[in-house]
């Protein structure tokens, strides 16, 4: 006996023998109907699918079916037990979709409730209808046909079934679509360039497996096929921001789901490799902002920080520049004035995964000094810089947003810390 999860199981598949007394109506059904104990029913689905009810079950009782213009793979037969009555060991609707198959139904008892009763399948092709997938695991939510599993903090995605259909591009039941986000770079301290992004990586199956709108970074016929199995959750924390006490700004960590892995968006440090990350940095102090999608993947999971630029000639005054975001670089600090504009965050991309539009992975932006303009945060929960009287804002929690840059004295020098990721599976379970 084959099982299909969500609501159906599949009937035991072979030639009706005549086992037991059944009355064959000769009259055709073409509509849905309720079967009577000791009848036997030819059921033609030319003109559509057909559900058959069963009758109240006691031991002996019987029914014949069988499928009378071979239509029942397009159009399939629904079995519906009377109330509490089980077929075949669960109290779940079962499904007859095999071109010509041919059953007998007995009512064993209580436990077993009907059973399918058959005579040699040599001439049936049994074919299983797809299934659907079932798992566990984050907080669960439902889109119409579709199931999301979001995780704001580490867990595990544990699969019980998994479907059967095919995992070509257009979904299959055993492909899942899936968003995961690293957590954003933490803002440099005292001038300090804006936190860069978590990476941010989508994979999205097609529309049989994917009814949403998907954010640009997605390729196509992209969702990740699984098992039966468990699989650990990674949500990466943000980095801390950086201080002037000695305290440098941290990158991201990363987001890890199977073998998806986001990385944790750059920090403004010195040591110019951590402004690399998901999304790169904001510079400060003259240099160059960090390198986005590091380490390499297609589509590309972030983008590059802004530079920062010097102040006037002799000045000595800088700005910080801003993170990048998921969906577009951080902009350069301004040196038209005296002292220098902060560049704001880049931008982060928006994705219908979870059933509504929702920007994340927005990169922070950079920190100035004395009274000109900071940095704006990317969309997409990036932290704004630090001025004269604002503090640097953090990274939005659970977007992969990074942190404000600090500003220089008397603003306050403390840079934002980076927001936590995210991760989110979807996928068809009806």
């Amino acid at each position: 006996m084959g099982v299909v999860s969500c609501g159906t199981t599949m009937l035991d598949q072979g030639v009706f023998q005549n086992i037991g007394a059944v009355t064959w109506d000769t009259t055709a059904k073409t509509a849905n109907f309720t079967a009577v104990s000791g009848n036997g029913y030819f059921v033609n689905t030319t003109s559509g699918a057909i559900t058959l009810t069963l009758p109240a079950g006691s031991a002996g009782d019987i029914v014949g079916i069988s499928d009378y213009a071979s239509t029942f793979q397009t159009n399939n037969l629904t079995i519906t037990p009377n109330g509490t009555d089980k077929i075949n060991g669960l109290n779940e609707n079962a499904v007859l979709n095999t071109k010509g198959i041919a059953v007998s139904l007995v009512y064993v008892d209580s436990t077993r409730g009907w059973k399918s009763v058959l005579g040699s399948d040599s001439d049936t092709t049994g074919e299983i209808p797809p299934g659907f997938t079932t798992a566990t695991g984050g907080t669960i939510t439902c889109c119409g046909d579709y199931k999301i599993h979001t995780f704001t903090s580490p867990g595990t995605f544990s699969v019980s079934a998994v479907g059967n259909g095919p995992t070509i591009c257009g979904g299959g039941p055993s492909t899942v679509n899936y968003m995961v986000v690293a957590g954003g770079g933490g803002g440099g301290a005292a001038i300090g360039g804006g936190g860069g992004a978590g990476g941010f990586r989508e994979g999205k199956q097609g529309t049989d497996n994917g009814t949403y709108t998907a954010s640009p970074l997605t390729a196509s016929c992209s969702g990740l096929p699984i098992s039966v199995t468990s699989y650990p959750i990674t949500v990466g924390a943000g980095g801390g921001g950086g201080n002037n006490c000695g305290t440098t700004a941290t990158i991201g960590s990363n987001s890890i789901f199977s073998t998806i892995t986001s990385a944790g968006g750059g920090a403004d440090q010195p040591c110019a490799s951590l402004k690399n990350g998901g999304s790169g940095s904001g510079g400060t102090h003259q240099s160059a902002g960090g390198s986005g999608n590091t380490p390499p993947v297609s589509p590309p999971q972030g983008q590059p920080g802004g530079s920062n630029s010097p102040g006037p000639v002799n000045t000595g005054q800088f700005a910080g520049g801003g993170g990048g975001g998921a969906g577009g670089a951080g902009t350069p600090s301004s040196s038209n004035g005296y002292p220098s504009n902060a560049g704001p965050g880049g931008g982060g991309v928006t994705t219908s995964i979870n059933g509504s539009p929702v920007t994340r992975a927005g990169g922070g932006g950079g920190g100035v000094f004395l009274s000109n303009s900071p940095g704006a945060g990317g969309s997409g929960g990036g932290g704004a810089g630090a001025g004269v009287g604002p503090l640097a804002s953090p990274g939005t929690v659970n977007t992969g947003g990074g942190g404000g840059g600090g500003a220089q004295p008397p603003g306050n020098p403390q840079g934002g810390s980076g927001g936590s990721g995210i991760v989110i599976i979807r996928y068809k379970y009806q």
